[in-house]
């Protein structure tokens, strides 16, 4: 099976990113306009600095913030884990996976935002071969 790499998933993406200062509620509403379960937070249009989910979102809420006031800087995950468009679809699952992570974001060597995966970005094979791998670790425990 030939194994895709993470530039090919992500080739013809084009990611919800917003910068720094923009709100929690301006964030929810593209992510729900969108249907996505991610912002990705930038700089310099498109270098990396942070990720801001839904999970982020209910925490935020739960905890008493104005969405309408708190910005992303302040409750986002700054420098997200992150791989490159080199990496395998094998990578990106195992990380998912093994990280407990929705979302992870594709950037080069310089954060510069290439696209990003979810697991159901994911072939059926792909996800097949990640459970076998799972089992066989499981095996050796």
């Amino acid at each position: 099976m030939h194994e895709r790499s993470m530039g090919e998933i992500v080739r013809d993406q084009r990611p919800l990113m917003m910068g720094p200062n923009a709100t929690v509620a301006q964030a929810c509403a593209a992510m729900h306009k969108r249907r996505v379960g991610a912002v990705l937070v930038v700089e310099d249009e498109d270098r990396l600095v942070g990720i801001f989910t839904g999970r982020d979102a209910v925490r935020c809420l739960a905890e008493g913030c104005d969405a309408k006031h708190t910005r992303l800087r302040q409750v986002m995950t700054r420098d997200p884990v992150t791989l490159p468009p080199e990496a395998h679809a094998m990578d990106a699952l195992r990380l998912l996976s093994d990280c407990g992570f929705r979302h992870l974001p594709i950037c080069t060597e310089d954060r510069r935002v290439r696209g990003i995966v979810s697991r159901y970005d994911f072939r059926a094979k792909e996800h097949a071969r990640m459970d076998e791998e799972t089992g066989f670790f499981e095996v050796l425990r």
